[in-house]
């Protein structure tokens, strides 16, 4: 084992804590890891987690699907940003688009950014990609 690679063990535990709403200040006093390191963390996982989405979550037996916006934002509100000390590039409104099969509650796809046409274009782009075709009744 590299002196710089985090065990497994330490990387499971700290994305369980993630997935359980746990804030990074937290996991990082109760676990010993380091910000950035969970900040890399974070990025691998969700990397992983795209890349099966895109393998495994193709063709698509949905009968119904439910489609939904999230509001929430990044290091400040969007008419906060303009007056933020050293705003990150980013930083402002986020939308997280969900389509959810509203029998299983599987969400079969995501999409992060902003509210408007391209945002909704690529979502329902991806969304209608993973669901199989169907003979219309």
């Amino acid at each position: 084992m590299s002196m710089n690679k985090l065990p497994n063990a330490k990387r499971a535990q700290a994305l369980q804590m993630m997935a359980e709403g746990i804030s990074l200040r937290a996991i990082v006093r109760l676990t010993g890891i380091s910000r950035t390191t969970l900040h890399k963390l974070l990025e691998d996982a969700g990397q992983a987690f795209s890349e099966y989405q895109d393998r495994a979550l193709v063709n698509l037996a949905c009968k119904r699907l439910q489609v939904d916006e999230a509001w929430s934002f990044c290091y400040a509100k969007q008419k906060n940003v303009a007056k933020a000390k050293a705003a990150p590039v980013g930083a402002g409104d986020i939308w997280t688009w969900v389509g959810l099969d509203a029998d299983t509650k599987l969400v079969a796809s995501f999409f992060v950014g902003g509210r408007d046409s391209d945002a909704a274009m690529r979502f329902i782009g991806d969304l209608a990609a993973r669901a199989s075709l169907r003979a219309s009744s």
